[in-house]
């Protein structure tokens, strides 16, 4: 039996062209699992867990490319050494990984070099894009719930003493871990 794997990295990504080539590489559309959210760096993902799972001794894990299955050489090492445990093959876009063949092994650690080379790469344009943002003014994080105006009346009110965070929270809408942020905050000075 032919079990499939698709994965993306964000929500907004689509399956569709791997679900179209796990389907063209001979699985049934009820034997995909799926990714959805999350990068192939992150080894705990359930789509991969229940693939993992489905596949038994003689059957086949297919992927169509091995950057879907993982982004870090070590993971794809790892898989691909718990699959031949379980005596299922590991097919990557229908060529069939065989970890006896040294042609084979060194073709997979290359794809996994590459994978992981990528993922260094997409981690470094990122930082830089922030680092680029920050530096225009552009990157200022989370902005606070409150207005100034708004924590301004909230500290009055607290300190007038009448009502209780839980209060506080109810009146101004926003949670009791924000009014606490709010009144932890250091009070900025006054001319």
């Amino acid at each position: 039996m032919k079990i499939g794997y698709a994965r993306v990295s964000t929500n907004r990504q689509d399956l569709t062209a791997q679900r179209e080539g796990l389907t063209a590489l001979g699985v049934a559309l009820e034997n995909v699992h799926v990714d959805q959210g999350l990068t192939g760096t992150n080894r705990t993902r359930p789509g991969l867990r229940e693939a993992m799972a489905a596949v038994r001794s003689g059957d086949t894990l297919v992927v169509t490319k091995l950057d879907r299955l993982a982004r870090s050489l070590p993971d794809a090492r790892d898989i691909a050494d718990e699959l031949t445990r379980k005596g299922v093959a590991l097919s990557l876009g229908g060529s069939i990984y065989d970890p006896d063949d040294p042609v084979g092994r060194l073709l997979f650690n290359v794809l996994g070099m590459v994978a992981e080379f990528e993922a260094d790469l997409i981690r470094m344009r990122s930082r830089e894009g922030m680092a680029v943002a920050k530096a225009k003014g552009k990157l200022r994080g989370k902005q606070p719930k409150l207005t100034a105006a708004k924590r301004r009346h909230l500290l009055a009110v607290h300190a007038a003493g009448t009502h209780t965070q839980t209060e506080l929270a109810e009146l101004f809408d926003v949670s009791r871990a924000t009014v606490y942020r709010e009144l932890q905050r250091p009070q900025p000075v006054q001319l």
